[in-house]
């Protein structure tokens, strides 16, 4: 793959970009400190801006790498952030990228999680060469399924008792989308 980090991704609603410090208010307000959105999640929810701050200070210097993908997903109609999309893991040696996303429950069925996710699979196929992006969910957790399967990625199956979240020890339930797939259209393409 050809890293180019998270470069600044436009659609029609939202602008993708990299965090900056002074999106610590908008990201503790809007989903960080919500139980709801951090309930299958691998991590807890903030109990101040001070945590979503120190966190963005932490995130800010891996920008510098080519090989960091963490957008904040900034609604155009507001203004701030209200989610995000990254690549929590990668493989050079297969060409992979495995992508985790949240959103602000305020924004919840909104279809704006998808329109992120295309933009950002164009993106890691076209600009990055990936062959395989995939992601998983807590089957508890329906509805990130759903938005997996509306960019185009098929279930591969459930992986039993292999993950923990803010619930506990969990199942994984798979999901991908190779280049060759969204190249002919059997995925959603973006744009």
């Amino acid at each position: 793959m050809e890293h180019r980090g998270a470069v600044r991704l436009e659609t029609e609603r939202l602008i993708l970009r990299p965090f900056r410090p002074e999106d610590a208010k908008a990201m503790y307000r809007n989903w960080c400190s919500d139980p709801e959105v951090t309930k299958y999640l691998t991590w807890p929810p903030h109990e101040s801006e001070a945590a979503s701050r120190a966190l963005l200070e932490s995130w800010v210097p891996r920008y510098a790498d080519p090989r960091t993908y963490l957008w904040t997903m900034e609604l155009k109609e507001l203004g701030e952030a209200v989610g995000s999309v990254s690549a929590v893991e990668l493989s050079d040696e297969t060409d992979s990228v495995t992508l985790g996303y949240c959103l602000g429950r305020a924004w919840w069925g909104r279809g704006l999680m998808p329109e992120a996710v295309k933009a950002v699979l164009g993106f890691l196929f076209e600009q990055v060469g990936a062959n395989c992006v995939n992601a998983c969910h807590d089957p508890r957790n329906p509805n990130s399924g759903k938005v997996m399967r509306k960019v185009g990625m098929r279930p591969e199956g459930v992986r039993r008792a292999v993950g923990r979240n803010n619930q506990g020890v969990c199942d994984e339930c798979w999901h991908s989308i190779l280049r060759e797939e969204y190249e002919s259209g059997n995925g959603n393409r973006s744009g």
